[in-house]
């Protein structure tokens, strides 16, 4: 769920306006960079898998170390902490904390029952992926709802702000939206590569964010 997980980001700057959008996107996408590290090591694994769901060509295999439900409460109890030590603030802390527990909660509702409970424990997901319409009509309201909240925290601060976001915006829309008509990886290896594109997002995020100014202070 690429766009939900931005979307989440940037609907949080509605409910905490002081956190940096950047750390915003770094939590929301945690478990997901977090994997392509552990792909790349070969802690967790995936497969290309072509109809695995209608939305998706990749068989989630085995990924127990950075999406298992015990170990996102985990990591999102690092991530309050975190915030907390680096911001002086437990609802900053609480936020991050948040973010990083609702990647595990839309993968719930988009995977099939691919998700551990705990390392070797159980699966489960609500396999929204396996309906193209649904997902794009759920997961479209929810990307649009995001990027509705963030336009209310903020305004651009020069040329920048504004088409910085906007193509932040469009490719992840763009790559998201386009999963199920897209060709299937060429290799597992071509996945764990490309996946470390997410990356990118936190400094995108702060670029943006460097060239936009807080409604409340205009």
């Amino acid at each position: 769920m690429l766009a939900g997980h931005l979307a989440v980001a940037l609907g949080a700057k509605r409910v905490e306006p002081s956190l940096p959008l950047d750390v915003a996107v770094a939590a929301a996408f945690a478990i997901d960079l977090l994997w392509s590290v552990f792909l790349l090591l070969g802690l967790e694994s995936v497969q290309v898998h072509v109809g695995d769901t209608a939305f998706t060509n990749l068989a989630f295999v085995s990924y127990p170390w950075s999406h298992s439900l015990l170990m996102v409460v985990g990591w999102s109890g690092l991530a309050l902490a975190l915030g907390w030590g680096l911001y002086g603030s437990w609802r900053i802390g609480a936020v991050l904390g948040g973010l990083v527990l609702s990647h595990w909660v839309l993968d719930f509702v988009t995977h099939r029952p691919d998700l551990q409970l705990w390392p070797t424990g159980p699966v489960t997901g609500l396999g929204l992926w396996n309906s193209i319409p649904g997902t794009i009509f759920v997961e479209g309201i929810l990307f649009a709802g995001g990027v509705w909240l963030y336009l209310g925290t903020s305004s651009a601060r020069d040329r920048t702000g504004r088409w910085a976001l906007g193509a932040l915006i469009a490719l992840t829309g763009l790559i998201w939206v386009s999963q199920p008509w897209s060709p299937p990886p060429p290799s597992v290896g071509a996945v764990a590569w490309g996946a470390l594109i997410l990356w990118l997002w936190p400094p995108w995020a702060r670029w943006i964010e460097r060239h936009r100014i807080s409604r409340s202070t205009v």
